[in-house]
């Protein structure tokens, strides 16, 4: 019955795990993906070059929340499951190669989470009330400039990396996903079990 008990405890701390770096993955890909396809582009609309720079730093500052807690998620999440049902003894050959392409996928996410928010928290500041005269929210205006220009580069380079890695973590997860489905029933079960 105890060892019932701390099977099930266990199950549910891995659940809770998983469903924090997803939920994490969710904020920091949605995030991106609306910035990049919807916000971007769509401050054109506004005539004012200093003003369309002001919006978008505001947005993504207030953002920054968001992506900070999803960030945590993601990293504290995977620690855990590496620490604990994740960890290569548990794993077969195949889990343990997708485990270790997590890992270095997390550690980018990481990096260049932490380095974007710095980098455009720096980039905001370089104006005004992160008034930075923008053609779009991907592109200074022509009246930018060098070190505005040359920071809006920086910053789309790390969102564009951390972009791709988040891609890569969806599919990451997708195949490790799958490779839980793989198993026989009995493994599945008993993840120590080696037949």
């Amino acid at each position: 019955m105890l060892e019932a008990n701390a099977n099930a405890k266990a199950k549910a701390a891995a659940l809770t795990r998983l469903r924090e770096q997803l939920l994490g993955l969710a904020g920091l890909l949605g995030g991106n993906l609306f910035g990049r396809l919807a916000l971007h582009p769509s401050v054109t609309e506004i005539s004012d070059k200093a003003l369309r720079g002001r919006l978008i730093n505001a947005a993504w500052r207030r953002y920054g929340i968001v992506n900070s807690i999803s960030l945590l998620a993601v990293v504290v999440g995977w620690a855990g499951a590496r620490a604990n049902e994740a960890a290569p003894s548990r794993l077969s050959t195949a889990e343990r190669r997708l485990a270790t392409a997590k890992d270095a996928l997390v550690g980018v996410v990481a990096v260049t989470g932490v380095a974007t928010g710095v980098e455009g928290m720096r980039f905001a500041r370089r104006a005004p009330g992160g008034g930075v005269p923008l053609e779009d929210g991907d592109h200074t205006a022509p009246e930018a400039s060098d070190s505005q220009r040359r920071a809006k580069q920086r910053l789309n380079l790390l969102g564009l990396t951390s972009f791709a890695a988040e891609l890569g973590l969806v599919g990451v997860n997708a195949v490790l996903a799958q490779q839980g489905f793989r198993r026989p029933p009995r493994r599945r079960a008993l993840p120590w079990w080696r037949p």
